[in-house]
């Protein structure tokens, strides 16, 4: 038997070993549990992958991205053989490994109900146990079909073999541009076949390695993503390398449903999405409005101190102005259907920049003017579907805080510079202080428009203003709008989750589609290199990501009342209400609690509403000129005199502390 020559790569180490024909990757790591698959050649394979001569062989820990998604859709399969098992009627789906878990979508004749899930989860450990191996098949198309003729989606997508990637999400998974495979479930001990699927993997070689697991829930969804299609039941899991990593994920969605600000936004009174408007349109209540209304001020006297300029423009345009943008031609997916009328297609905009473009191009402009820098509070509205709405961090009709900054090509290095300190600085103000940087960048798709050159000048722009910060940056290739690069800044909540914040995008093209010129020194017209920037992202968005960072519990600069004022007896209400003037005279939020509750339900409702401070007073604090603080956290300071406490909260505000 000859011999065959691999190098096993395992950073910065890399070993050259002589094998015999026939070597299995599992045999190059024999003992080691923690390996899952094989990354040969730079293309994943599983374990039972038979090597050749030369090859260049990395292992896959199961705790690595690539290791916990083939362990994920190594899951879904069993997922699938369980519903099968306890619905042999199910038809087969998509089901691909997802952050943090998998799904796959089943066509059944009624929803899954969640004592059907459990039944799903006692079966699927039942398969577990029995140790079955995943192995691997190629199959031709004809074989594949005749194979699958009783999986109807199955055969859809072997027809869509060569695009598959695109046709569905998902269906990467399944098959892609080269061979079809299937995977066989193999009874450990007889080999006998189990289960079956369509499936590109790789996969764990036997169903024992799946350590610890859960189902989440059901859904519908539709076949590919497209509501003209038919609605299949989708059920989501999640499985991890170790029941305390699962356990630890279960505690964490656990924390992470407290803080959703949908359920927030009902128990505080700030905002609900009435049925009669619609899905992702939300209203603001009372509360949420002078949070909002906080947001905003403060960020236009911020903007104010940085030489914005304020603008406002109408909410729909004649559909020509998309046309000339660009943005029907590539977004119009992203754009509610024209309306007609006087004999014209009308739009709703999904963007503010078209028409600060025209408030630049509506009167000459000179290089003295530049740079120039709009900026506003503008709604727009998109059509997203109503499977991926999400309350306010998802939604069709939302307010940008949205600037767009006209300047030279050689005022745009600093420009960018200034520009993402102050997106950052910001950022901050509002107490988000953990950031990473992403860079999105073209590719070789029809998507784009504009010159190589220009598109490598404004990344390279881009590129150095981000290296300033000091920050972490992560390419994003193709991910660029469709007519400049962008950063997008990253932000971390208080539980460790990841949001997409800030966007800077450098643009050369729609200056040019909208023949945008300035007068320069030499009296040559010159066109403006254009920035488009928008903070929050949305303020919706943003007051969403906030509530769920805080928990509801604002800040008081930010709380819709950060005092409320809670009396003993109704006799101490009149001195409580001089200390709130005294509180209002300082610009702070403050109410008193004069209802007929007793005090410990005052409390108990002050708490509720997450107020950061409760001033209470009795007889003893009347006659000393004091009151009692209690925090929000359930400490509480007796006998401070009132000029103090009114100090200490007002310093609070000011600051921007949380408390």
């Amino acid at each position: 038997m000859s011999d065959v020559r691999v190098t096993i790569n395992r950073e910065p180490d890399r070993e050259e070993r002589v094998v015999t024909t026939g070597t299995t990757a599992a045999e190059l790591f024999t003992g080691d549990r923690a390996v899952v698959a094989a990354r040969v050649n730079g293309a994943l394979r599983d374990l039972a992958h038979v090597l050749a001569d030369g090859d260049e062989v990395e292992p896959v820990a199961v705790t690595s991205e690539d290791g916990l998604a083939i362990l994920r859709h190594s899951t879904a399969h069993v997922m699938a053989q369980a519903v099968q098992e306890l619905f042999p009627e199910a038809k087969l789906g998509i089901g691909p490994p997802i952050k943090d878990g998998f799904y796959y979508d089943f066509d059944v004749e009624k929803p899954f109900h969640p004592d059907d899930l459990k039944a799903v989860e006692k079966k699927m450990q039942e398969i577990v146990k029995r140790g079955q191996r995943f192995s691997r098949r190629a199959v031709n198309d004809e074989a594949a079909r005749e194979e699958l003729a009783a999986e109807p989606y199955k055969l859809e997508l072997i027809g869509l073999k060569g695009s598959a990637a695109e046709a569905a999400d998902g269906a990467s998974a399944e098959v892609g541009a080269g061979e079809l495979t299937i995977y066989d479930n193999l009874d450990a001990k007889t080999g006998e076949l189990c289960w079956k699927d369509l499936c590109r993997g790789p996969h764990l070689p036997t169903t024992r390695l799946i350590p610890a697991f859960k189902l989440m829930r059901s859904a519908a969804a539709y076949w590919r993503g497209s509501e003209k299609n038919k609605q299949l039941q989708r059920i989501y899991g999640t499985a991890w390398p170790s029941k305390d990593e699962l356990k630890a994920h279960l505690d964490f969605l656990a924390e992470a449903e407290k803080r959703d600000h949908r359920k927030l936004g009902a128990e505080l009174d700030l905002f609900s999405f009435p049925d009669e408007l619609g899905p992702g349109l939300a209203v603001f209540h009372p509360k949420g409005g002078v949070i909002r209304k906080a947001m905003e001020d403060y960020s236009r006297r911020q903007h104010e101190t940085a030489g914005y300029e304020f603008v406002n423009t109408p909410h729909l345009s004649k559909e020509r102005l998309f046309e000339i943008s660009g943005h029907l031609p590539h977004y119009a997916d992203g754009m509610f259907p024209a309306i007609q009328f006087d004999e014209q297609n009308y739009r709703l905009k999904a963007m503010n920049c078209p028409m600060h473009n025209l408030i630049f191009k509506s009167r000459g402009r000179s290089y003295r003017e530049l740079p120039l820098r709009l900026f506003e509070f503008g709604t727009v509205y998109r059509y997203e579907k109503s499977g991926v709405v999400h309350g306010l961090t998802r939604s069709r009709g939302f307010t940008q805080d949205d600037s767009h900054i006209y300047c030279t090509k050689e005022q745009m290095p600093q420009e960018l510079d200034t520009l993402l300190t102050f997106v950052l600085d910001l950022l901050r103000d509002y107490g988000l202080t953990e950031f990473e940087l992403e860079l999105s960048t073209r590719d070789d798709s029809d998507k784009f428009i504009g010159t190589d050159e220009d598109w490598e000048e404004a990344t390279e722009a881009l590129r150095q203003a981000a290296e300033k910060q000091g920050l972490p940056l992560t390419p994003d290739p193709g991910g660029a709008a469709y007519y400049g690069p962008k950063i997008s800044v990253q932000v971390k909540d208080a539980i460790g989750r990841s949001w997409q914040m800030s966007t800077i995008q450098v643009d050369f093209n729609q200056p040019k589609r909208f023949d945008l010129e300035y007068t320069a020194a030499d009296g040559s017209r010159q066109q403006p290199v254009m920035i488009h920037r928008a903070l929050f992202g949305s303020i919706e968005r943003f007051f969403g990501v906030l509530l769920e960072h805080y928990a509801g519990a604002m800040p008081p600069w930010l709380a819709p009342v950060a005092v409320v004022g809670i009396p003993i007896t109704d006799e101490h209400v009149p001195y409580l209400r001089e200390v709130a003037a005294k509180l209002r005279a300082e610009g702070v939020r403050v109410e008193v609690d004069a209802s007929d509750d007793r005090m410990q339900k005052k409390i108990r409702n002050a708490q509720k509403a997450k107020a950061p401070f409760m001033l209470l007073a009795g007889n003893d604090d009347v006659e000393a000129g004091a009151v009692s603080f209690r925090y929000r956290n359930g400490e509480q300071k007796n006998g401070v005199p009132v000029d103090e406490a009114v100090a200490e909260i007002v310093k609070a505000v000011r600051d921007r502390v949380q408390v």
